[in-house]
């Protein structure tokens, strides 16, 4: 069978030529994709000792090993670091700032486990259905994405370009759960379920902050595009918020109150109050039969006569 495959190439390399945009030819290698996962998954063993290892791991051996996994992470991420400081500019070989980059940025990670530490406890405390620090840490996708997004914050907020991002978009494929290297978030963080939980760049979240799945903290679509990056576009959500399944809220002027819970399903643009419940009111329902018959509502028991 023939496959045309020179006409195939020649119509290829055509467009090559006349759409720009989408290739990234004749300048230097981008990022890779898989050294970033495979960074983020080493950064895992480092953030949770023992617990994404395949063996067992003694506190005797922990220092070598430790030893060996922070000196490969530096080798490595010292390439792709150099690789994204070429996106900012293209002259220079940036050895030595992608080194000193990565040395500061190592250095913050004792910093990262002691938030972790404290989102942990927080699912601990939040979930009656966690048996313990283990379930929460190997089954929870939410601290997996939190874990990633801490990480990911500190190469963001050194100005480090394009790898910040793909960290947290590998949680994302990971986890469902999308938290933009950018956004700032307090200790105490617990996302319970997490599937569909979007959190902007420009999110500033308090301390013990709880939300369920399908809250997005995002910002309005607005024509300006690229004229407001840089500003302030997604909403602050303040101290001991509880936000539950499918709460939307929206904008940079947006302020959730501390001690406040946002219910279920709340479409909300405005901001709320310390110490407030801004919930959706009664909804009806309507009920049918499998002969699409209306079927009348029994009336309500009053909580008076309930047993």
């Amino acid at each position: 069978m023939d496959c045309r495959q020179e006409e195939i190439v020649q119509s290829l390399m055509t467009s090559y030529h006349e759409i720009g945009g989408i290739n990234h030819v004749d300048c230097g290698a981008l990022p890779s994709k898989g050294a970033i996962a495979t960074l983020c998954e080493d950064l895992l063993h480092i953030l949770f000792p023992g617990f994404y290892s395949e063996h067992a791991v003694s506190f005797q051996d922990l220092e070598l090993m430790t030893h060996e996994l922070v000196a490969s992470i530096r080798e490595r991420l010292r390439t792709e670091m150099r690789r994204s400081l070429r996106l900012r500019d293209q002259g220079g070989n940036h050895h030595e700032e992608a080194m000193q980059l990565v040395c500061d940025f190592m250095v913050r990670l004792p910093e990262v486990r002691r938030l972790l530490q404290t989102d942990v406890q927080a699912a601990y405390e939040g979930d009656p259905a966690a048996r313990s620090y283990e379930e929460i840490i190997l089954a929870y996708p939410g601290l997996e994405a939190i874990a990633i997004q801490r990480t990911a914050h500190q190469l963001y907020s050194m100005g480090v370009p394009l790898i910040p991002r793909m960290m947290t978009e590998w949680a994302h494929g990971r986890t469902g759960i999308d938290i933009h290297p950018g956004a700032q978030i307090g200790s105490h963080f617990f996302i319970d379920h997490g599937t569909g939980v979007v959190i902007g760049e420009t999110c500033s979240i308090g301390t013990r902050v709880k939300l369920y799945q399908g809250v997005g903290l995002v910002a309005r679509s607005l024509a300006q595009g690229q004229a407001l990056a840089g500003k302030k576009r997604h909403p602050t959500i303040e101290d001991n918020v509880t936000i539950y399944a499918g709460a939307t809220i929206v904008g940079g002027d947006t302020i959730v109150g501390a001690r406040s819970t946002i219910g279920a399903n709340v479409f909300l643009m405005e901001s709320v109050g310390q110490d407030m419940i801004y919930a959706l009111g009664d909804q009806e329902h309507r009920i049918r039969d499998r002969k699409n018959t209306p079927v009348t509502k029994s009336p309500k028991t009053p909580e008076s006569d309930r047993a």
